[in-house]
């Protein structure tokens, strides 16, 4: 791809997919590189009519789709899963690119995960089992059937694009429904990559489509369409309540993952080896534009000292560079709005009397010239703060966590739980039976002990309160994308 620099007609321009082909659009949005503030890609700004034309096409394709055997859609999704993994490289540097992440998680995570979402539900589709009884008495006999649902409409957030997109488009294909995915007009690229696969893989035409643009034009016409009877969610909670909206006059079933105000518990027995550097992770990987990445760090007073000298040196050395350089451990942020909004969280915690003790406005970022407008700031570690602060209650989704002391067990749970999220928590400690009372009591739809996201894919993802509404995973995610039908035979 070449630079921006060069004048408009060397923009990458994307296209929708829609029946199995790539169709332009009347009118394109801006997407900017965010390590350099340039636009260097146009967007396709779809509404209404793009829909219709996807419904069209998933509606049409979804009887052969889901006659197929889990058999033969699963070696669909294994061959799927090669092409992009025989892609990866070209992948990871256009995630890189296009998300401002740094090139090394890319290729580590980003779309190794994408290669696994593919494998795992693959293979796991092969595996599900119905129930059956009998009733002797009555000469009947009940079993379980589950078929898919129909038409699945996807929306997946800018954070992790092809990986969470992946996430929802894999169980929903493997269990034999049509898609409607629309990614974030804010990281299109890779989705548009991938549909260059499908043919080659053996996915029919119609059976996944892929729609770009914003929320309320493309996501609210797909949302609201009678004939999507499903929607799988992965956002903000504001956007989350106007997909309710619009999808209850229709009862439609709603998967929703929004996000978390996560603590980490740091007792005064943590083996601080292994917690600090893990913590620093936990706080800042991918800029902090993690749902699951750790924003509150509540440690036991007598280490409280020891704990924020070692973190606050730790966050020094993590190096905020250009997404390319391999020794960068972050890289920008999505965007110039968003680093705005991240800014402002800080600018309130001083104005609140918090102490700044590393990071956006106490020390020095550099960066190479081409990169200076582009939307970077330091890992940043507040304490002196209130419970009761937005820097404590909302999630700021950016390289920013807060650090402070407790006293006892009953009192850091009590404070951990009293935020609106419950998403994902993590406890360091070497008292066995403390880490299993902890996280039994904790308002969390994941704990982590000892470490921090260590994912197993056949198990439930998803929060409590307000981060969100069902669970994702091997058993969830078949259970969400089909229907069960109780059939019984009298004989």
């Amino acid at each position: 791809m070449s630079s921006p620099m060069a004048g408009t007609r060397a923009l990458l321009m994307l296209e929708n997919f829609i029946d199995g082909k790539f169709l332009p659009c009347s009118s394109y949005l801006d997407s900017y590189d965010p390590s350099t503030g340039e636009v260097y890609c146009r967007v396709p700004n779809s509404g209404k009519e793009e829909i219709e034309a996807a419904v069209e096409a998933a509606r049409a394709a979804f009887p052969g789709w889901s006659s197929r055997s889990p058999q033969e859609r699963s070696q669909v999704l294994q061959r799927l899963a090669d092409l992009l993994e025989q892609s990866l490289e070209e992948l990871a540097q256009a995630e890189s690119r296009d998300q401002g992440k740094t090139l090394t998680l890319a290729r580590t995570m980003d779309i190794p995960r994408s290669v696994q979402n593919f494998r795992f539900f693959a293979s796991s589709i092969l595996h599900h089992t119905s129930e059956c009884t009998q009733m002797d008495h009555l000469g009947c006999l009940h079993y379980t059937v589950r078929t898919p649902v129909g038409i699945a409409g996807l929306i997946s957030p800018w954070n992790l694009p092809l990986y969470l997109l992946t996430w929802k488009m894999a169980p929903a294909i493997a269990a034999g429904n049509t898609v409607i995915a629309k990614p974030s007009e804010l990281t299109s690229v890779t989705a548009w990559m991938m549909c260059k696969l499908l043919e080659k893989a053996g996915v029919p035409p119609g059976v996944v489509n892929i729609v770009f643009g914003v929320g309320p034009r493309v996501g609210e016409a797909l949302v609201s369409h009678p004939e999507v009877p499903l929607i799988s969610f992965t956002g903000s909670q504001p956007t989350a309540q106007r997909i309710t909206q619009l999808s209850a006059p229709h009862c439609k079933k709603l998967s929703l993952e929004l996000g978390g105000k996560n603590p980490a518990i740091v007792f005064e027995d943590a083996n601080l080896e292994e917690c600090v550097p893990t913590t620093v992770r936990s706080s800042f990987a991918n800029q902090g534009e993690i749902c699951l990445c750790t924003s509150r760090i509540f440690v036991q007073k007598s280490i409280y000292s020891e704990f924020l000298k070692r973190f606050v040196e730790a966050t020094r050395m993590w190096k905020v560079g250009i997404p390319s350089d391999p020794s960068a451990d972050m890289g920008a942020l999505i965007s110039k709005a968003h680093l705005e909004k991240v800014r402002s969280y800080i600018k309130k915690a001083r104005m609140e009397g918090a102490q700044i003790l590393c990071g956006e406005g106490v020390d020095k970022l550099n960066l190479p010239p081409r990169n200076q407008a582009g939307y970077f700031m330091l890992p940043t570690v507040i304490t002196d703060i209130k419970d009761e602060s937005c820097c404590m209650k909302e999630e700021i989704f950016g390289p920013v966590t807060c650090v402070v002391p407790f006293d006892s067990e009953e009192e850091v749970i009590q404070r951990a739980n009293s935020v609106k999220y419950g998403l994902a928590a993590t406890v360091w400690s070497g008292n066995v039976g403390r880490v299993h009372r902890v996280a039994k009591k904790l308002q969390s739809g994941l704990v982590w002990t000892n470490c921090w996201l260590i994912r197993e894919l056949n198990l439930p993802f998803g929060g409590m309160k307000s981060s969100g509404v069902g669970r994702e995973g091997a058993k969830d995610s078949y259970e969400f994308f089909t229907e069960i039908k109780t059939i019984t035979i009298k004989h």
